[in-house]
């Protein structure tokens, strides 16, 4: 009787170990997961597209939504129309074209959280269309 007493303590310890394996293993599990879905959210064209327009919007007049989507040229343009037009504010063309770029961005912004995920993607992104 003993013999099984011992038996079962060892078969206890085992099934401790296999317990204590199992949460690893559920744990790496739920890691991968994790990453995945991360991976996934961060180059998914949903994300891009509401990064973009959100960007557009609030931060259109320096371009930056245009660097966001890779448009380097573009966004470079539109930041040096601000900047110059800046020290020409108080001339009336100078403030005239300094709220250029953010009118830009506005309508872009609009233009790219209306538009639905594929047909953003496929303009933007692999259309690579730079402007409007």
């Amino acid at each position: 009787m003993e013999q099984n007493t011992n038996e079962e303590f060892d078969s206890t310890k085992k099934q401790t170990d296999d317990s204590s394996d199992s949460f690893e293993k559920e744990a790496k599990n739920t890691a991968n997961e994790f990453k995945e879905s991360w991976n996934e959210v961060t180059n998914s064209a949903d994300n891009k597209k509401m990064l973009a327009g959100l960007l557009a919007i609030f931060l259109g007049t320096f371009g930056v939504h245009k660097f966001i989507l890779g448009y380097n040229k573009e966004g470079i343009i539109l930041l040096g129309i601000f900047l110059v037009s800046l020290p020409l504010t108080c001339i009336i063309i100078g403030a005239f074209t300094m709220y250029i770029p953010g009118i830009i961005g506005l309508i872009e912004g609009i233009i790219y959280l209306t538009k639905s995920d594929e047909e953003f993607y496929n303009t933007y992104q692999v259309g690579k269309k730079p402007w409007f």
